[in-house]
């Protein structure tokens, strides 16, 4: 994998660390300090510039109010859910929808669909968080990545293979409340990524697909397994 001086952080589950070229530093879905598969040393965040939200589960945002607090980041999600993280203190917004595209720091974002739900728990209540979603990123390198976020398999990742080409997928593959390696597989046909990293396994005992199952489902296709803390580059 040359990521052509991209470094790319897993911090577990399905949070991700990008460093671009041109020095920003982009997170998605900044579940960090109660993320029981991130290192103690990544914990603490030390720099953000640009933060994408794929949906409103505490699984995915449950540090995102603490690390706008400290930071002040661009925060990029669909409306509903931005909306809400304004009035938890979010001061840089650049909301978007599915199908958009648009250029924040030095990446350019395109919202695609992801077939999920989505709710905001904020103390007692469940608010609508829009609906979820997932991205592709492309730098300035050529480099294309797509994140997932939390989804089933979906006929139109073909159109995101079609419209946007990303070498590299980022795939959920626990099951149970994502796709498991079967469906994963299919998405790989789908998409025809170079490369698949596999995200949202083994943080809970219920999210029991492996990368290993992924990889024999897909002989043609490098399933390259991080570990939380983990960089490439």
């Amino acid at each position: 994998m040359n990521l052509k001086g991209i470094k790319l952080t897993w911090l577990g589950h399905a949070t991700f660390r990008l460093e671009t070229p041109g020095g920003k530093t982009v997170i998605i879905d900044p579940w960090i300090m109660g993320n029981p598969a991130c290192p103690e040393s990544e914990k603490k965040v030390k720099k953000v510039d640009v933060l994408l939200c794929t949906h409103g589960h505490g699984d995915h945002i449950g540090d995102a109010v603490e690390v706008i607090q400290q930071h002040n980041p661009m925060v990029v999600g669909i409306p509903e859910l931005i909306g809400w993280l304004v009035k938890k203190g979010a001061k840089q917004t650049s909301m978007m929808n599915k199908g958009g595209t648009q250029t924040v720091g030095d990446i350019k974002i395109t919202m695609v669909h992801a077939d999920h739900s989505c709710g905001i728990q904020d103390g007692n209540e469940l608010l609508y968080g829009g609906e979820a979603c997932g991205y592709v990123i492309e730098f300035d390198n050529g480099v294309k990545i797509y994140h997932a976020g939390d989804t089933n398999v979906f006929g139109d990742m073909a159109i995101i293979r079609d419209l946007y080409a990303p070498e590299i997928a980022m795939l959920p593959i626990g099951d149970h409340f994502t796709m498991g390696p079967r469906e994963a597989a299919y998405a790989c046909n789908l998409l025809k990524p170079e490369i698949v990293i596999p995200m949202h396994f083994a943080t809970f005992p219920v999210l029991t697909g492996t990368p290993g199952a992924l990889q024999k489902l897909v002989p043609g296709v490098e399933v390259r397994e991080m570990k939380p803390g983990e960089t490439i580059k």
